[in-house]
């Protein structure tokens, strides 16, 4: 992370988070606050902050809010921080029990802790306690204000749900094409980097234009990003990206580069329809799907999400030391190794 803001943000990102989670904190629900704070990764065998993760989301609402402030505050913009940190971790819970994930993090899912019931009930908590979150932004900022980062919440939390219903449908789908992959990841992934940041500047109080680059820069970094990961998830050094590079075609992921191999209707579309890819030639199918336009499809993808991610903002000319740390985080994020 940058040397410059992000060792101030983070701490402040973790204490408010802390507190909004406190609201369960009592004796007859201690067990059940200990499942979120153990989810959260501050609890429990391995905690600290491999198993947070590294708050991207949080990170987003404060620099774009202090960004477009004209004195570069962002203390008053926390609860909001807190609110997409929230709704990200609601999401993750209710993903691992859905695709029958046991880890998370390196460390054993709330779900196979505490069984599916206990955490769909923990997911919703992190829910509503992001819904919570965001109205106590009404301490320092104008109800419209407030209202409006709650509709723009409530909203990315719906394309969440809408990303997630593609997913689901498009496991048992054949018949998908390229053009079915960015309405999922649109939902999946970028909308909600897309509202941190249309709710950070909303809360640094740019104007709409200003709001709707800093919103579209969002959208096309969770674009890039995740195509991205497509890549790292079939040709990836594992020793940089810390995961198998054979689990997503051994998973049979229906991602952008497969999508792309798939349409050239070649040898790799021929070695996908006889079933699922053994774990002795994933090599050999990476290879082909390569040879088939499959990385060069989604590396230009990249390139172009990526592109016009740094377009936007510049568009939106974020100012001061979190105009700086926004530009190396954006730098950081697009640039991973491949």
């Amino acid at each position: 992370m940058s040397d410059l803001l992000t060792p101030t943000l983070l701490p402040a990102i973790e204490a408010e988070l802390q507190r909004q989670v406190a609201r369960l904190d009592a004796p007859r629900t201690r067990p059940y606050y200990e499942m979120l704070t153990y989810h959260m990764g501050w609890t429990g065998e391995g905690a600290g902050p491999e198993a947070t993760g590294k708050r991207i989301r949080p990170l987003l609402v404060l620099l774009c809010g202090a960004a477009a402030s004209p004195t570069g505050e962002w203390q008053s913009a926390l609860p909001a921080a807190a609110a997409v940190e929230l709704l990200h971790n609601f999401s993750l819970i209710h993903d691992d029990i859905q695709d029958n994930s046991d880890k998370r993090r390196g460390r054993p899912t709330v779900w196979m802790k505490w069984g599916i019931a206990q955490a769909i009930n923990a997911g919703d908590g992190l829910f509503v306690m992001s819904n919570l979150a965001i109205t106590d932004l009404i301490a320092a900022h104008p109800a419209e204000s407030v209202v409006r980062a709650a509709q723009i919440l409530h909203n990315t939390s719906l394309e969440l749900t809408r990303g997630q219903y593609l997913d689901m449908s498009y496991q048992q789908r054949q018949d998908l094409g390229v053009e079915d992959y960015w309405p999922m990841i649109g939902g999946k992934t970028a909308a909600l980097l897309a509202g941190c940041c249309q709710i950070g500047a909303l809360l640094g109080g740019a104007d709409e234009a200003a709001q709707e680059a800093y919103r579209s820069f969002g959208n096309y970094l969770g674009l890039a990003f995740q195509v991205q990961d497509d890549i790292l998830g079939i040709w990836g050094d594992e020793a940089v990206t810390g995961k198998s590079a054979a689990s997503d075609l051994l998973e049979g992921k229906k991602s952008l580069p497969v999508l792309a191999g798939l349409a050239k209707k070649g040898k790799f579309a021929q070695r996908w329809a006889q079933g699922p890819v053994k774990l002795d030639e994933v090599r050999e199918i990476a290879t082909l799907l390569a040879s088939e336009n499959g990385y060069a499809a989604a590396h230009e993808a990249a390139k172009q999400m990526t592109d016009m991610a740094l377009n936007n903002l510049r568009e939106a000319d974020p100012q001061g030391e979190a105009g700086q740390t926004l530009h190396e985080l954006a730098a950081r994020l697009l640039g991973r190794t491949m």
